[in-house]
Formats: structure tokens, sequence, C-alpha cells
């Protein structure tokens, strides 16, 4: 007989980073002294395909935000910029130029990729399965849904603005690629509104813990950087596998709550995270200096915010 495998197993390290928490610490660390409250349901709405998808329209949704070079560093290496957030949703065509960032938002600046945005926008993979007969067309624009810390405000006013943009551009389902630990609940919220709408849904994500705490229909999980949930850094076959799985995921989730986990990894060493948002590995000079950061964040983003309601 031959001898028996040895047993291996993981890091205790390599495991979904848990941003919930991460976040809580992080915030409390920094001052702020009421933990966030996020976003919890039991029941999950399911909406299964009403047609294979080689009959289908499918619409891109995504946390990212149009380039525009006045409104400060948006590129690679970028710190947090909260100028360049947006507060209402938009769609724009899916034909031409299209530059979108991510440095509105919170996502992995260690470790993600910021020049890549094949990592969080998914077109080309997209575009390559109309071209194989997987989905028959996608939309004409894809949509942009602002992140909200409100949950009511996504689900009372952003959500049915992009209800009303799909129905009008005949979308038949719909993939949603957040970035940031809020992005990721306004998100799931979405799909929730959408699946409701009778619009099946699939998630391609990179925070777990926030997706099914929150409770969505489908959910393609990549263990990957906040940031760069679609696909690793200038690799067009992980774009290719982790949009296929999402296809296959939108085709056979046999009931709502449905995970698959991407057979991908970001790396060998998953020291990576324990970056995120972990005052364990900050001085105290930095954590004074990300308070005044995050203070200074917090009122350009409410003023941001006011111009857009005023608007």
């Amino acid at each position: 007989m031959g001898k028996a495998p040895e047993l291996t197993f993981a890091a205790e390290l390599d495991q979904p980073v848990r941003y919930m928490e991460r976040t809580r610490n992080y915030y409390l660390g920094l001052g702020y002294d009421t933990p966030y409250v996020w976003a919890h349901y039991i029941e999950t709405p399911f909406t299964p395909l009403s047609k294979p998808l080689n009959q289908s329209v499918l619409g891109l949704i995504t946390t990212a935000v149009p380039y525009d070079a006045s409104k400060g560093p948006q590129g690679t290496g970028a710190p947090y910029n909260s100028a360049a957030k947006f507060y209402q949703p938009y769609c724009d065509s899916v034909d031409g130029d299209i530059d979108l960032r991510i440095a509105h938002v919170g996502i992995d600046r260690r470790n993600a990729n910021m020049e890549d945005s094949a990592c969080w926008f998914p077109l080309v993979a997209a575009t390559n399965a109309v071209k194989e007969g997987r989905i028959q067309a996608l939309s004409p624009h894809f949509y942009g849904l602002p992140t909200n810390r409100s949950q009511r405000h996504t689900l009372e006013i952003d959500a049915p603005i992009i209800l009303e943009m799909l129905r009008a551009d005949k979308v038949n389902v719909a993939a949603l690629i957040p970035n940031c630990p809020i992005c990721h609940q306004s998100q799931s919220l979405l799909a929730r509104y959408l699946e409701d709408a009778g619009i099946p849904t699939v998630i391609m994500g990179a925070a777990k813990d926030i997706v099914e705490y929150c409770g969505v229909p489908r959910f393609l999980f990549s263990d990957f950087p906040l940031g760069n949930a679609a696909a690793k850094p200038n690799d067009p076959d992980s774009q290719a596998l982790n949009f296929e799985l999402a296809l296959r995921l939108l085709e056979s989730a046999p009931a709502p709550r449905t995970t698959v986990q991407s057979p991908l990894r970001w790396s060998t060493d998953p020291a990576w995270k324990l970056d995120y948002s972990n005052l364990e590995k900050l001085s105290a000079d930095e954590i004074s200096r990300l308070r005044d950061e995050a203070e200074k964040a917090r009122i350009t983003a409410r003023e941001l915010r006011m111009k857009s309601v005023g608007a």
C-alpha cells in the first residue's frame, strides 16, 4: 500500500477578511463612537431566469465613476478622494472610450490594482461573452450606483432610478460589481430590489461577510483585495473565468443565498489580508493623521451631497 498523504492546512490567516469587524474597530479607533449598523435580512428575494442567457440582455452595474480631471488625483496610487464621489445614479454608453476610476471609495489601496479597470469593471469579458453567444447582448448603457451609507436612500431613491434605467434598456439580467465595504452593501440592497422587481442578478464581490449578512440571491465571491472583485490585474484568463462563473451562477442557482467562490487566488501569501483598515499595523502618528483625513473627507462628502440634493 502507498503511503498516506500528509495532512496539510492553509494558514489560519488565509480566510475571507471580516470587513464588518475590521471597519468597526477602525472607526472606533479613530474616535467615531457609534458603530455603523449593517443591513441584515433573513428572507431573500429570488427571481429565476425567464429565458436562457443567449436570449437575454445583460446590464452591468458599477460603483466606479467616470474620470473627471477637475476632481483631483484618481489614478494609480491615488489616496481616498472624496471630491470624486457621486451621489446620483448615472448611465453611460458601453460604446466608445470608457474611463472608470475607484479613487472615491474605500478600497484596499495597498494591495488592489488601480490601473487595470478590468479588475472592477468586466466590460471586456462581457463583450466577449456576447461574441461567444453566451448572452444575447449587453444593454446599450452601463449603470452607476452611488456608494451611500444611508440604506434607506439606496432603497427608496437610488434603486428605483436604476430599475427605471434597466427597464428602459430592456435589461433581462444584471451583474453588479461593488468595490468598497459600503459599495458591497449598496449593491446587495440593489440586487434585492431588482429581484423583487423581476430582474435576476449576480453580485461579483470581494467582501463576503457584508454581502452574505445582507442576504442576496446570487453571489460570486473572489477572495481578492477590495476594488478588484472582477479579476486579477492584467490577466485576461482571470477576467474570462470569473465572468463565466457569474453567468453560470445566474443560470444554475437553485435558491436565494447561493454563493460560489472563485477558485482564483490573489497570492500564495495571504499576508495582504492584514492590511485593510488594521489599526494594529499603524503608529499613533499615523492614526492621528488618518483621523484628520477621515474628518476632512466626511465634511467634503457632506458638502458634495448637499450640492447634489440642491441640483
